[in-house]
């Protein structure tokens, strides 16, 4: 495991404990790599109790009831989806907090509009949900690395109200 993502899990671990909340992940092209980090801390189901892998865009509609008009209007890699899943996604878990990403990793499957390395997310709050797209770069494994990178820098600044880390860069 990242050394640097078991870090950034840990912290979100203890901020969510001591706000006694939980988190929940909408994951996508990341395959469950921001579940699969967070379970890396010992005791994270104090915090973590489910995780969401909605590759297809009918587990997206079946499991986090993203509208199949949403999905065909807008694509899965799009803010309208993302948002969408990350409240699917802590209406189901009941948790205080989710994550949900959904972009194009590769090699393959980008277009002009979207080209390979755009990824969507949607954090999810007791304060509201906000959204952001990223370009990234490099293969389909840095992408999704950074991906999770990203996921979990801003859950722990969303629970601890503070910029703990350093700001993401590509």
């Amino acid at each position: 495991m990242n050394t640097e993502l078991y870090n950034l899990s840990q912290q979100l671990g203890q901020a969510l404990l001591q706000n006694n909340a939980t988190v929940t992940t909408a994951e996508s092209c990341t395959g469950g790599g921001v579940a699969s980090a967070i379970t890396e801390v010992a005791g994270s189901s104090q915090w973590f109790g489910r995780g969401f892998i909605t590759y297809a865009n009918q587990a997206k509609h079946d499991m986090l009831n993203v509208p199949e008009t949403v999905l065909s209007k807008q694509g899965a890699v799009s803010e309208a989806v993302v948002r969408a899943m990350a409240q699917g996604a802590a209406q189901s878990a009941g948790a205080d907090y989710a994550v949900a990403i959904s972009g194009i990793a590769g090699p393959g499957g980008g277009t002009e509009d979207k080209p390979v390395g755009t990824v969507w997310f949607a954090w999810l709050s007791p304060q509201g949900i906000s959204s952001q797209v990223h370009i990234l770069t490099g293969d389909r494994t840095a992408i999704r690395e950074q991906a999770v990178k990203i996921s979990l820098q801003e859950l722990l600044h969303m629970v601890t109200g503070c910029n703990t880390v350093q700001p993401y860069s590509y």
